[in-house]
């Protein structure tokens, strides 16, 4: 007799049945007993397969679930975020979460490795989106847009080591602003250094930072030095770490792990060292080698003007020029960013959290060529916000303070001191609801009063509207102060009006 555990449980049982058949013409009980029989086998068989004894519930690896006062920190974050792409006149986008596998590949440089390929699903090789870039000008090729001014917030997925404690992780959320089209130099750059830092502004996170460069300059201080240009993208990679690791074990990559000769790294070390304002801008025409590198000096005349405008902007103060900046994705072509908080000696002690960037971006003119059959570019410049390590920073802070977060907005709650109203409270929370108020009451027939007034208090829910058997024949419904707890007698008809009027003022 075969297996039953093997077989789908249908077949299992009308296998079981051709086994028992002859018996079962005697009487219609003994179908039923044989029946119950092949279900008792049945499970037997099924039971094993079913318990996992060593199953641990958990979230995979480099992700986490969000409880109900994590997604209000996060949404008002988000909120906050998109106010500022919306003033800045963004539209809004959304690209699906997997792409094509072919559409991701070769615009990470080593990063690529990184990305997350899925199963063949019937044909179609397919990977998660890495960052919601490369999905934008694939969008911008595939409908021959040449002009458009984006936001998107999306999930992107990274297999990385994820450093949870740092806001580091393989699921994160982007908040990405991109200005597409064919502008004079520089305009929308300084649009988008300046909405970094109305967001950062906003957010009230503290000093900050934001670190500036070009792509051609770091190109040029590579080629003035003697590296290899099929070694510019490895050794700009390594570069890239330098907020991250000492010089010395920088210096130490890029010799015994990428084969840069040691002279060629001492000469990149007394570039990559430097940073400051517009001065250092200046200092550069003027170096003897620097200035006689053609994309150097094409980066350094559209930085010029960068700072231009971004003193236009007020916020010139808050730039610095850094020439170890290299960002390591391979589509950068122009000006480059990143922005990171500063910290007090006193903060940092107090708050060892080491964040990293919490915004960046930057130009990438050919990006969307590589999508179209004729090679046509469009450029491009844009942002990303790093919504996970902000959150990280705010849920830090706030733990530290002792904050507490409302996870509702209700404004009132309906209740009733005595048995049998639950009708009136249903015609009662279905006025608030009409009129647009955040209303709740509980799911009970008969609910206690102090069990209806310790849940407001709980949940922070600010007024209450009681009805009873006083009220019902006075005409009356009571209006309660939940942190003063004090009452006014509201008439029945009017209660709505009284109700919007108490919020108001409240």
């Amino acid at each position: 007799m075969p297996q039953l555990g093997l077989l789908p449980r249908r077949a299992g049982v009308a296998l079981l049945s051709q086994f028992l058949r002859p018996s079962c013409t005697f009487s219609p009980g003994a179908v039923h007993c044989h029946s119950q029989v092949a279900e008792a086998v049945l499970t037997s068989q099924l039971k094993p397969h079913q318990e996992k004894p060593n199953f641990i519930i958990k979230t995979p690896k480099g992700t986490r679930d969000l409880s109900p006062e994590q997604m209000v920190v996060r949404e008002k974050i988000l909120d906050l975020v998109i106010s500022c792409f919306k003033r800045h006149g963004a539209k809004g986008l959304d690209t699906p979460a997997f792409e094509l596998k072919e559409m991701l590949t070769e615009k990470y440089g080593e990063d690529s490795g990184l990305i997350y390929d899925l199963k063949d699903q019937g044909g179609e090789l397919l990977s998660l989106r890495y960052d919601l870039t490369v999905p934008f000008a694939r969008y911008l090729a595939m409908n021959k847009m040449k002009k458009m001014k984006r936001y998107h917030i999306g999930k992107v997925w990274r297999r990385e080591s994820p450093t949870m404690a740092q806001g580091r992780y393989r699921e994160f959320c982007q908040c990405d602003f991109d200005i597409a089209g064919q502008f004079d130099p520089m305009i929308p750059d300084a649009e988008c250094l300046k909405i970094v830092c109305e967001i950062l502004s906003g957010l009230q996170l503290g000093d900050f930072l934001i670190k500036v460069n070009d792509r051609r300059i770091v190109d040029g201080v590579f080629a003035v030095c003697g590296v290899p240009e099929s070694k510019f993208r490895a050794i700009g990679s390594s570069i890239d770490k330098l907020d991250k690791m000492s010089w010395k074990d920088v210096r130490h990559e890029m010799v015994a792990k990428k084969g840069l000769a040691p002279v060629v790294a001492d000469q990149i070390g007394d570039y990559v060292q430097c940073h400051g304002g517009v001065s250092l801008v200046e200092q550069m025409f003027q170096d003897p080698r620097l200035s006689k590198n053609k994309q150097a000096l094409e980066g350094l005349e559209d930085l010029k003007l960068l700072f231009e405008y971004l003193t236009l902007f007020g916020i010139s103060e808050k730039i610095s020029f850094d020439l170890s900046l290299a960002r390591g994705l391979d589509y950068y072509t122009g000006v480059i960013y990143e922005a990171i908080l500063l910290q007090t000696p006193a903060q940092a002690e107090e708050d060892p959290l080491s964040i990293g960037s919490v915004a960046a971006g930057g130009r990438y003119d050919r990006l969307v060529g590589m999508f179209d059959p004729k090679g046509q570019s469009v450029p491009c410049v844009g942002l990303s916000i790093g919504v996970e390590r902000i959150f990280s920073i705010v849920e830090q802070r706030m733990k530290t303070l002792g904050e507490k977060v409302r996870t509702t907005e209700t404004q009132v709650f309906v209740a009733t001191p005595q048995k049998n109203f639950l009708h009136e409270r249903l015609k009662l929370i279905t006025e608030l609801w009409d009129a647009g108020i955040k209303a709740e009451m509980l799911y009970k027939n008969n609910p206690k009063l102090l069990t209806q007034l310790h849940y407001c208090e709980n949940m922070g829910i600010p007024l209450v509207v009681i009805i009873g058997e006083q009220e019902l024949k006075e005409g009356v419904i009571k209006l309660r102060s939940v942190a003063s707890r004090k009452e006014v007698a509201i008439k029945r008809e009017n209660f709505v009006a009284e109700v919007q009027k108490h919020l108001c003022e409240s």
